[in-house]
């Protein structure tokens, strides 16, 4: 058949034949790169999102939270600390959080990830990157009303039992050994840490001040919100500064825009 052809018409023919099989090989090499459907959205180049809860353990405001990221194609992961790992060592802790993260690092093709840590969670993540590696992976890590410095044993919420306050209790205090050793920001990842002036459990709420960081209150951009502690989890302002920081230009503080925010989660008083 080809004996048949014109040289002219062969040769067309055979740039057509190369031109199709270079085609197949750059589609194969993209979805070898992009890993199998659903694992990681890298259409901005963003890497996967890991949420790590706070004392206690309880994920219901990250929920709403992880809810916003993956409405903006993000590849979420909440971290199941459970509740009696959260009131336990915080080195410990920072373990699981390593466990979480290396899941997501191999069953996506993401080389990094961006963490989002509330309250105790963000020591624990502290811990994770000074002493886990966590430096080398974290692209970002965002700390919401986590008391950097401690806070007063009396604004830790007490645990039903023999032991109202158990290790990681004793361990948030300020001028413990814990908070006395820990490595303000470790080299590495960009750091951000975000509180409320009207928290109740981190006290002085600017015990969440972090040397190295980015750091502000939500205040100091919507003034006269009140927002709790546990409201910083799920509150829309709180969610859409998230969102912020976590985009693909550096961290920086966001306009008076998104106090205005329509995101997921409770009102500004929540």
């Amino acid at each position: 058949m080809l004996a048949a052809l014109s040289p002219s018409r062969r040769i067309a023919l055979g740039v057509g034949l190369l031109a199709a099989v270079v085609a197949i090989v750059v589609l194969l090499v993209a979805l070898v790169q992009r890993g199998p459907a659903g694992t990681h959205d890298d259409k901005d180049g963003l890497p996967p999102v890991v949420l790590v809860p706070g004392y206690g353990g309880v994920t219901t405001g990250l929920d709403v939270m992880a809810a916003a990221l993956r409405n903006d194609g993000r590849f979420v992961r909440v971290v199941d600390i459970g509740a009696a790992a959260s009131l336990g060592d915080l080195h410990d802790e920072a373990a699981l959080v390593k466990a979480a993260v290396d899941d997501v690092l191999s069953s996506t093709t993401a080389t990094s990830v961006d963490v989002v840590a509330f309250s105790a969670g963000g020591i624990a993540v502290r811990l994770w990157a000074a002493d886990d590696g966590g430096a080398k992976v974290a692209r970002r890590i965002v700390t919401l009303s986590t008391p950097h410095h401690g806070t007063e044993q009396s604004a830790i919420p007490t645990v039903p039992g023999p032991t109202p306050c158990p290790v990681a209790c004793h361990q948030l205090v300020a001028g413990s050994s814990l908070m006395e050793s820990l490595d303000e920001t470790p080299a590495g990842p960009q750091w951000v840490s975000i509180w409320s002036d009207t928290d109740e459990v981190v006290v002085p709420p600017t015990s969440s001040k972090l040397d190295g960081a980015l750091d502000f209150s939500v205040q100091s951009i919507c003034p006269g919100v009140t927002i709790s502690h546990l409201g910083m989890t799920s509150n829309r302002i709180v969610v859409a500064m998230v969102r912020h920081e976590l985009g693909r230009a550096a961290p920086s503080k966001p306009n008076p825009s998104v106090c205005g925010a329509k995101s997921a989660g409770p009102s500004a008083t929540g």
